[in-house]
């Protein structure tokens, strides 16, 4: 399945995991050191709804939740 929506185009994005170990300066440390950067991917919330389009026709698609929560979409 590709994670996309119909509706606003979200896709998987790639970023990175940032992790770090020690003690931050305010709390009486020598800072923070970055440790290692692992890759990941966010995805969208994507899920199969039927959808009911303009001219009438119910059709189903995927779409974002967030796209379901603003109300472009009409359900079926």
């Amino acid at each position: 399945m590709s994670r996309i929506c119909a509706i606003t185009g979200k896709r998987p994005r790639v970023g990175g995991r940032i992790i770090r170990k020690g003690v931050s300066k305010k709390s009486g440390g020598i800072g923070l050191q970055l440790v290692k950067v692992n890759k990941r991917k966010f995805r969208p919330n994507v899920q199969r709804i039927r959808v009911k389009l303009p001219s009438g026709q119910v059709k189903r698609m995927w779409v974002c939740a967030k796209a379901i929560k603003a109300g472009k979409i009409q359900k079926a």
